[in-house]
């Protein structure tokens, strides 16, 4: 409290210091201004014109801002660079105007009464600049000679101009030549070019003039103009092609069964079985339009965004900007000397000076000396998976596990190989894109590869996603919807994975590369490459985690060189359910839009995803790369979904595998009868459960002195029996029996 009472009476006593100098500053300035100012105005008016002479009124200004600093601080004064800037201006003055006539009013021989009387006599004249500027310039001028103090003179006026503005001196020469330059070639093309001709290079973003009301014809010219040093690609010119290849005829047309047999507009396709490709035709057409103010938009914004990092004192130049279908990504080359970070922290102020939100920065832009800033376009564009089809990349893409993802910055496709992969996670949020994201996975296999190369394994929890693939002939056996069977399936996938590798034993391969080419003349006893996806890895590890996780972590660790494939979809990006272990073994990761800045950072082990807009805005992040790509995914709708399907139902015959679908029903035999087989310490854990009425996996690891996964093992038979509740992440298990229940 006493130190409160305190620190008011300070700032009470330092008002009132800055209200008097106020007062004397003003006073003194109204000595000076007027003729008649009094017997004390008139001694303050021949001391200043005695001092600084004709410079008086700058040092009486200074004064004035220092008395107006404390006042607004409440503090005592503290030197500062702005004072120090207007001293060296006001002494600068003071010396120039006896620069040239100080010799001509000094005699040969000084003393200082002969200064004294020369100052005095000019200051009753209001002339010169005082006693301090004479002696100082006759100093000067003394060991410098005239040329040299006109040089000091201006080196440090210019030091001073920049002490007070904080502001380099070259940005401002530079700034001042680029405007000269700008007004000669304005005028060159006025005085010389015809009328409705004048186009002439824009050398920079800075030649641009932000658009007012009352300029509209001008920024109209100067905008349709062509930017020799800035390069603006737009994926939309690229598009113009899309559909020459196929009929013209619009997407909603309804094709009988013999204009799809008859028509060959399929895509290239190996030759190893009567597998019936689908059209490309069953797939919508993009749109192809693009409004025609968007590289408008595109300058004016570059221009503004060079202004923004300037006025926070950070010099930098659009080089390049990319326009993707979702976003456009203006390429900065900072000044040298400028750090990344402050471009990076200033991510929000350029989002505010834009008018948009969501801005990304990517610092830097692998590959390249820049800096890129990401901003969403305001008419986002969809990317159809036809485009991606239809491209001669996926066409001539030599593997039989492509994967068309969607569009980069730059509006060029995106195809990858699943098998280099190996295995994919892909998360983010409800609605942001992931069973989309799937669909268009599936469809690039069922366009690229035929039942004999490929096949798919696909587990659904959540039942209403993947079921419409029923029945096409790449599935080993139906869409699997169980959770408990889903395990079986995936324990199916192990034990063919340790069967493939036996198998590679015996020939003394490596992989199933290898074995394929071993038996390229047997088409029978080649192996095909086999895809596990999963829709909603959280229904899995809630109904059976343990089982689960040991099936993914073996496959994931071992079913590269098998060509056993993962792809896990999940909207839970939490640690129980994307555990260290699935982490771990899985390289390649898809993030699409997410809530939070940790979710990111489980799925990506890094930012970013939190800044996406969602719709199929994702970071794709394949093993091998520096950093996540920024791609708009391909769009396929529910209905080009069915199209296909029931096109390849039609022309093509399923078969199960019914080995696949026994192993599945023998294991769920087996863990009924695992009953019989119970651990011989499971009556003793029951006990430590009932006495303790809660049990964990690490409680039965030191009780018992077992290991983690005969405990796992119990802790499993225990629920089974409905003696514990389910699992509950790091909590310990609930106990369903009370103790009174077994005394009774």
């Amino acid at each position: 409290m006493v130190n409160k009472k305190r620190k008011v009476a300070n700032k009470l006593k330092n008002e009132i210091i800055g209200l008097t100098i106020l007062a004397i500053g003003l006073y003194s300035m109204f000595s000076i201004i007027v003729e008649k100012p009094g017997k004390m105005g008139m001694g303050l008016k021949i001391a200043f014109g005695f001092l600084f002479g004709q410079a008086g009124v700058a040092f009486i200004l200074i004064i004035i801002f220092i008395a107006i600093s404390i006042i607004i601080n409440g503090q005592p004064f503290h030197w500062n660079r702005k004072i120090l800037a207007l001293i060296i201006i006001g002494f600068n003055y003071s010396i120039l105007t006896y620069v040239f006539i100080v010799n001509d009013l000094l005699p040969d021989s000084l003393d200082i009464k002969s200064i004294f009387y020369i100052a005095w006599g000019n200051a009753t004249q209001n002339i010169g600049g005082g006693f301090i500027g004479l002696t100082l310039s006759y100093i000067l001028e003394s060991l410098l000679s005239k040329t040299g103090t006109i040089i000091v003179l201006i080196l440090s006026t210019l030091i001073a101009f920049m002490l007070f503005t904080q502001k380099s001196i070259i940005t401002f020469l530079k700034k001042v030549l680029n405007n000269i330059k700008s007004w000669i070639i304005n005028f060159k093309e006025d005085l010389f070019s015809p009328d409705g001709e004048k186009e002439a290079a824009i050398h920079s973003v800075s030649d641009l003039n932000i658009p007012q009301d009352n300029e509209y014809r001008e920024i109209k010219r100067k905008t349709e103009k062509t930017d020799e040093k800035i390069k603006i690609l737009d994926f939309a010119e690229n598009r113009n092609s899309i559909g020459t290849k196929s009929d013209n005829k619009s997407n909603d047309q309804d094709y009988s069964d013999e204009e799809i047999l008859t028509k060959n507009l399929y895509l290239s396709k190996p030759k190893l079985s009567k597998y019936t490709f689908p059209p490309i035709e069953l797939l919508n057409k993009p749109n192809v339009e693009r409004t025609s103010t968007s590289k408008k938009k595109v300058i004016n914004n570059a221009k503004i965004l060079e202004n923004t990092l300037l006025n926070f004192g950070v010099q930098a130049k659009v080089v390049q900007v990319n326009m993707g279908p979702t976003i456009t990504r203006y390429e900065l080359q900072p000044n040298p000397g400028v750090k990344v970070s402050k471009i990076v922290s200033l991510t929000d102020d350029i989002a505010l000076n834009l008018a948009t939100s969501g801005v990304r920065v990517e610092a830097p832009i692998p590959g390249k000396a820049a800096i890129g800033i990401e901003v969403p376009n305001p008419d986002p564009s969809l990317v159809y998976i036809r485009e991606l089809l239809e491209d001669d990349h996926y066409q001539n893409f030599p593997s039989d596990l492509a994967f068309g993802v969607g569009k980069d910055i730059s509006g060029k496709v995106k195809v990858s190989d699943i098998g280099k992969m190996p295995h994919l996670l892909i998360a983010g949020a409800t609605g942001a894109g992931k069973s989309v994201c799937i669909n268009s996975l599936i469809t690039s296999i069922l366009y690229k590869s035929t039942p004999d190369q490929v096949r798919l394994i696909l587990i659904d929890p959540k039942v209403v996603e993947l079921n419409v693939y029923n029945g096409i002939p790449h599935l080993l056996i139906p869409v699997v919807t169980d959770p408990k069977k889903a395990s079986g399936a995936l324990n199916w996938a192990v034990k063919e994975m340790t069967d493939r590798y036996k198998k590679f034993a015996q020939h003394s391969v490596r992989d199933i590369e290898g074995y394929n080419n071993l038996f390229h003349k047997e088409p029978e006893e080649k192996m095909a490459k086999i895809i596990v996806i999963i829709d909603e890895l959280a229904d899995l590890m809630m109904a059976s985690p343990h089982e689960v996780e040991d099936a993914i972590w073996r496959l994931a660790q071992m079913a590269r060189a098998a060509g056993i494939h993962l792809v896990i979809a999940t909207q839970r990006p939490s640690v129980d359910v994307i555990t260290g272990v699935i982490k771990a073994n899985i390289p390649s990761r898809i993030a699409f839009a997410v809530s939070s800045h940790m979710d990111s950072r489980t799925i990506l082990d890094m930012g970013g995803a939190e800044k996406l807009l969602g719709r199929g805005d994702m970071l794709f992040y394949p093993v091998g790369e520096a950093k996540p790509i920024r791609v708009q995914g391909a769009y396929i709708s529910d209905k080009e979904v069915e199209k296909v399907v029931e096109f390849i139902k039609r022309e093509n015959q399923v078969t199960y595998d019914d080995e696949i679908l026994e192993e599945i029903q023998s294991q769920d035999i087996r863990e009924f009868d695992s009953k019989d087989e119970e651990d011989e310490l499971l009556p003793t854990a029951i006990e430590l459960a009932i006495e303790n009425q809660q049990i964990s996996i690490s409680m039965l690891q030191r009780r018992l002195r077992i290991g983690y996964a005969r405990a796992a093992r119990i802790i499993d038979e225990m629920e089974r029996r409905n003696i514990i509740g389910g699992y509950e992440g790091s909590k310990p298990r609930k106990v369903l029996i009370l103790k009174e229940e077994t005394n009774e």
